[in-house]
């Protein structure tokens, strides 16, 4: 196995690409599904950080538009609301909890979305006021110490130690949620978002192989390679800038989606020839060769 990672090409694909997601979109298609709010909230408002923060706690092996669909549809329904409230639902026992979550098919696994969903929404109810503003402030909106309280805070469960922020803490999720606080929310306090790796999910790491930045032969899984691909982009948004601050690997996480969902899908697996090469915004970088995924498996040869 030997992988090459191009930063020079890389640079060059960031800025087309991000120049590209914010004005005529990536295979004309600009809209992220988490960028619509309930109705009445006002963006960046403690409503709306709730609705961020506790949707996205369960943001793992789901379909993303339906969730955030279900997500906006229990919050516009005044009996489900309160799932929202991290003190109506530190109130609430987690059987009604579980029931109301199914309403609009927010939760997929009952029992381990609602307690998830509590969990996160209890923790930031008794430590922190019911405000994750709070908890940010705390950590001096410092984006490193953010993720280390994450990853270590805990409380007491039945006798035994339980993370307070289950799901929220993992590698895939923190990052999305960061993400989300400053581009959706606004927080523009937080700090040292460049030291936060990209989210490698199958899309970013499709995207990723298939214009050629991360190259070679390798046959593993998915996690294996995901290293390379953080480095990957680490290196080639360093010294890249944008509106008036630095570009950092997380500006690259939906543009490398949206590539990824409605143009690499579409490529031979063995060959790399793709349908849509032609109105494709980064045609000039496809890469030709094997880039096949199968779940957790990665197949390259480029």
């Amino acid at each position: 196995m030997s992988i090459v990672i191009d930063t020079e090409r890389g640079k060059k694909v960031a800025k087309l690409l991000y120049n590209s997601f914010l004005t005529m979109g990536i295979h004309g298609r600009t809209y992220i599904p988490e960028d619509r709010t309930p109705n009445g909230v006002i963006n960046g408002s403690l409503e709306h950080i709730l609705f961020i923060t506790l949707t996205v706690s369960i943001n793992y092996k789901r379909d993303t538009p339906s969730l955030w669909d279900s997500s906006r549809k229990t919050f516009n329904d005044p009996e489900t609301r309160y799932l929202f409230d991290p003190e109506l639902l530190h109130e609430t026992p987690l059987e009604k909890i579980v029931e109301d979550m199914q309403r609009y098919n927010l939760s997929q696994k009952p029992q381990q979305d609602a307690d998830i969903w509590r969990t996160v929404g209890v923790t930031f109810y008794e430590k922190w006021g019911g405000d994750p503003r709070n908890f940010l402030k705390d950590c001096n909106w410092d984006s490193s110490l953010i993720v280390k309280h994450l990853r270590t805070d805990t409380h007491l469960d039945n006798g035994e130690s339980s993370p307070d922020y289950p799901y929220l803490r993992s590698p895939r999720i923190r990052p999305l949620w960061l993400m989300m606080l400053r581009d959706n929310a606004g927080i523009v306090q937080l700090r040292n978002l460049e030291t936060i790796p990209i989210l490698v999910d199958i899309h970013v790491a499709r995207a990723t192989l298939a214009t050629g930045i991360v190259k070679g032969q390798f046959k593993g899984t998915l996690d294996e390679l995901s290293e390379d691909i953080r480095k990957a982009w680490f290196g080639s948004v360093n010294e890249l800038s944008t509106k008036n601050r630095s570009m950092i690997a997380l500006d690259l996480d939906q543009p490398l989606a949206h590539l990824s969902e409605y143009g690499c899908s579409n490529r031979d697996e063995i060959t790399g020839d793709c349908p849509v090469f032609n109105k494709c915004e980064t045609r000039e970088f496809c890469i030709k060769g094997k880039i096949k995924t199968n779940k957790n498996i990665v197949d390259l040869k480029t």
